[in-house]
C-alpha cells in the first residue's frame, strides 16, 4: 500500500459532522413585523392602527353631505337657467314667426285703409260697404290678438329705431325734430319693430 493511504480509515475519508437542524437559529416572523424589527432577539410590539372615533365619522359624513348639497344646488341652478334660456328662445321664435306673418298682412291693411279713406259719401251707407268695414275690423282684431301695436309718430320726437324719415319740412304745430306727418304707419310686436313708420320731420 502507498503512504497516502496510511492515515485514511478503512471505510473511506472522514467527513465533518453537519450541524443539526434543531441547532440552527430559528427566525421568528410575526405577521406585519419585518425580520429586522427585533431587539436582542425579541420581537417589538405590533403597530396598532387607531379606529376612527364617532366624532371623526360624523365630521366626514357632514363634509360629504355638504358636498352633495352643493352639487344639488348647482344642478338646480343650471336647470333653472336652462329653462329660462329655453323659454326666451321659444318666445323669440314665436315673435319672429308672428313678425313674418304680420309683415305680409300689413300691405293688405294699408290697402283697406286707403280704400276706406276714399269712399264717396253717397255709398258709405250701403250695406255692402258695412261688410267691407266689418272685414277691416276683423283684420285689426287679428293683429291685436297677435300683440301688434301701431307706432306713435305724429308729434313724437323722431326716433331712428322706430321712425324712418323721408324728408324735413317746416312746421308751426310741432317742435323741431318731431314728426309732422306719417306717410306709412309702422307697427311693433313687443319690442320688435315689424315695420318702421315713414314720416316727415319738422326742421
Amino acid at each position: 500500500m502507498s503512504d497516502n493511504n496510511l492515515n485514511e480509515p478503512e471505510n473511506g475519508p472522514v467527513l465533518e459532522d453537519a450541524p443539526e437542524a434543531e441547532e440552527m437559529e430559528e427566525i421568528e416572523l410575526v405577521e406585519g413585523i419585518a425580520p429586522d424589527a427585533r431587539v436582542e432577539g425579541e420581537v417589538v410590539d405590533e403597530i396598532v392602527v387607531e379606529e376612527p372615533t364617532l366624532e371623526d365619522l360624523l365630521a366626514t359624513a357632514q363634509d360629504e353631505a355638504a358636498r352633495h348639497l352643493d352639487n344639488y344646488l348647482r344642478a338646480q341652478a343650471e336647470l333653472a337657467n336652462a329653462r329660462k334660456r329655453f323659454e326666451k328662445q321659444r318666445s323669440l321664435a314665436y315673435v319672429n314667426a308672428n313678425a313674418d306673418l304680420v309683415a305680409k298682412l300689413l300691405p293688405v291693411l294699408d290697402d283697406y285703409e286707403r280704400a276706406l279713406g276714399t269712399v264717396p259719401e253717397n255709398i258709405s251707407g250701403d250695406p255692402w260697404f258695412a261688410g267691407i268695414e266689418l272685414v277691416y275690423r276683423k283684420l285689426l282684431g287679428i293683429l291685436e290678438n297677435m300683440n301688434v301695436v301701431e307706432i306713435e309718430a305724429v308729434g313724437q320726437p323722431f326716433d331712428p329705431h322706430v321712425h324712418e324719415a323721408l324728408a324735413q319740412e317746416p312746421s308751426d304745430e310741432v317742435e323741431s325734430g318731431s314728426v309732422t306727418r306719417v306717410m306709412q304707419k309702422g307697427y311693433l310686436i313687443g319690442d320688435r319693430v315689424v315695420r318702421p313708420s315713414l314720416v316727415y320731420v319738422a326742421e
